[in-house]
């Protein structure tokens, strides 16, 4: 805003604005309420807004606050028409208008949305950028097959990042690869509600429902020459996979698994392609194997 013609009190209300608004935005996303004493609506907007910037605070979002009534002239710069008013302003600029969400979860989600497009350093960034080659670790190891070794792992990220889906999952995991059945049950228990609908632990509820349902089988290869003699017997079959998820073995298990969806793809209300995707799930949805397996059961469905 130039303040070449102003009044005095007009360039003092400029300085002001760029003080306390225009100058945080150069590093944070500032979010710019334009408000009044009067105004019913405002109020009760503004508890929505205070508790999203504090809990965004760790994502480099700041709250600021115009009274359109004591500074006419800022608001009139800003062609404010009625109130309250929100946007978004990052580098100087406004990014978003923010007006319309009056919800917590409305506005949330804008945020979410504007933050992911936008280069903004903060602490949960920086956090970030620190946990993610730690996450990576404890996945690979997990994934190597020494469970024990990522239950190490992934509890000490616990300590670091307790409330991380990603953090959150891996723990959860090594559990059940550890055969802790009942703690990994607890731990998805007590996740907090926004956690808990990640998708990352998504994937560690289906580990902890195929682990349930993967029982081991005393006999395999015996079971298994009982498949061969009787084909057509899908619950062995069916049975035969789920000793071959409890022994490991996710080749041999997805291959019956396949088969018997190859035979009769409704057989037990689709329980034989339901088991799959949770395999799918668990082992993860962009991993090369997926990938492989997702194209034999499409040329099964769709061959």
């Amino acid at each position: 805003m130039a303040t070449l013609g102003m009044t005095t009190a007009e360039r003092e209300a400029v300085e002001t604005f760029r003080r306390d608004v225009v100058e945080p935005s150069m590093n944070s996303l500032v979010l710019i309420d334009f408000w009044a004493e009067w105004c019913g609506p405002c109020k009760a907007l503004t508890p929505v807004l205070e508790k999203v910037a504090a809990d965004y605070a760790d994502k480099g979002v700041v709250l600021a606050k115009v009274d359109t009534d004591k500074n006419q002239f800022i608001a009139a710069q800003f062609q404010i028409k009625s109130i309250p008013t929100v946007y978004a302003m990052f580098q100087g600029q406004l990014v978003a208008d923010l007006t319309t969400a009056r919800t917590e979860t409305q506005l949330k989600a804008m945020l979410d949305q504007i933050l992911r497009q936008l280069p903004i350093e903060s602490e949960a960034a920086s956090a970030e950028a620190e946990l993610e080659p730690l996450i990576a670790m404890g996945e690979q190891v997990l994934g190597e097959g020494d469970a024990e070794r990522a239950l190490g792992i992934f509890q000490q990220l616990a300590e670091m990042a307790p409330t991380h889906p990603a953090v959150e999952s891996g723990l959860v995991r090594a559990l059940v690869a550890t055969g802790r059945l009942d703690e990994a049950e607890a731990a998805l228990a007590a996740l907090p509600e926004e956690s808990a609908k990640a998708p990352a632990i998504e994937r560690a509820r289906a580990a902890l429902a195929l682990a349930r349902d993967a029982k081991p089988v005393d006999d395999l290869s015996g079971l298994a020459a009982e498949v061969a003699a009787h084909p057509d017997d899908h619950a062995r079959r069916f049975e035969l996979a789920g000793g071959q998820m409890a022994a490991g073995d996710r080749d041999a298990a997805a291959d019956s698994l396949l088969a018997i969806i190859a035979a009769d793809r409704d057989w037990n209300e689709g329980a034989a392609r339901t088991q799959l995707l949770k395999l799918f799930e668990v082992v993860g949805l962009e991993d090369p194997w997926v990938s492989a397996q997702r194209r034999k059961l499409s040329a099964i469905l769709f061959g």
